[in-house]
């Protein structure tokens, strides 16, 4: 596949300083590049800022998806690689939302010396729980979930875009990820919940070398806090950092304190 149609695959939009460092930001599930919207003028200044979307999701080329490749996360990890050496980009700083946090965290180890920095917003590497792992998820909680969005994805959308959220406060933030739900191929995100639900990444954790840093908030229903302290814990060089910032998505409902808690870490604080 040739770099124009990597980039158009991945719906590949790159704004900012042409000289600056690069930082690629990845969205998590449900979601599309859209999401960073408020956070990315924060960097545009001082860094070539790349934004994509993952196949099946916003403008993405929904005919690249292939079932065989994306039935792990390791197919979304290398589609960020590519899109970097499509880009012919060096010592990247990878921002990741959610899943994307550990779809980083797979590209990290696969290509370490692409990667500078990876900023890891609201991670789970494992949302069921087990032995002495809290994920905060039962596995009948997740089957109950997945099965929900078989049957009605639309209305599984409508119903936990908020809950995801947070912030009842805001009922604009959860229209704004219902929105954004509703735009990605149904079919293919039903298949990419499963993956993203049913993964297990924590074996991965102490195989990512790259300076990272873990992003929580505090009363996030989908990655609570008991898993942001573990992923920092697991990291073999990691800085946590809480966020005073409620739900799963504080590139929405925080992006002040999110851009800035990101910019101390990658060196570009005010």
């Amino acid at each position: 596949m040739s770099a124009a149609e990597i980039l158009e695959r991945n719906n590949v939009e790159v704004t900012g300083n042409p000289d600056g460092q690069p930082i690629v930001f990845a969205h998590g599930f449900g979601c599309d590049s859209n999401m960073w919207q408020l956070v990315v003028p924060r960097f545009q200044d001082r860094f070539k800022v790349v934004v994509f979307d993952h196949v099946g999701a916003g403008g993405s080329d929904v005919a690249a998806y292939d079932e065989a490749k994306y039935a792990s996360l390791g197919g979304y990890a290398s589609d960020v690689i590519e899109v970097c050496d499509a880009l012919e980009l060096r010592d990247v700083v990878l921002v990741g939302h959610s899943v994307s946090s550990m779809i980083g965290a797979l590209a990290c180890i696969q290509r370490p010396e692409l990667f500078d920095k990876l900023v890891m917003v609201g991670p789970s590497p494992r949302y069921i729980d087990g032995d002495d792992y809290v994920g905060g998820f039962t596995e009948d909680d997740i089957v109950e979930m997945l099965d929900s969005l078989e049957s009605n994805y639309l209305g599984w959308s409508a119903a936990m875009a908020p809950v995801i959220m947070g912030n009842p406060e805001r009922p604009e933030l959860g229209a704004t990820l219902t929105a954004s739900f509703c735009r990605t191929d149904p079919q293919i995100a039903r298949r990419f919940a499963r993956v993203t639900f049913l993964s297990d990444n924590r074996d991965d954790l102490a195989k990512v070398m790259t300076p990272t840093l873990v992003l929580q908030c505090r009363n996030d229903v989908i990655a609570p806090m008991a898993v942001g302290e573990y992923v920092s814990r697991s990291l073999p060089d990691a800085r946590y950092v809480v966020l005073e910032a409620t739900g799963h998505c504080p590139n929405l409902s925080a992006p002040e304190a999110t851009a800035a808690a990101i910019a101390e870490f990658v060196g570009a604080g005010s």
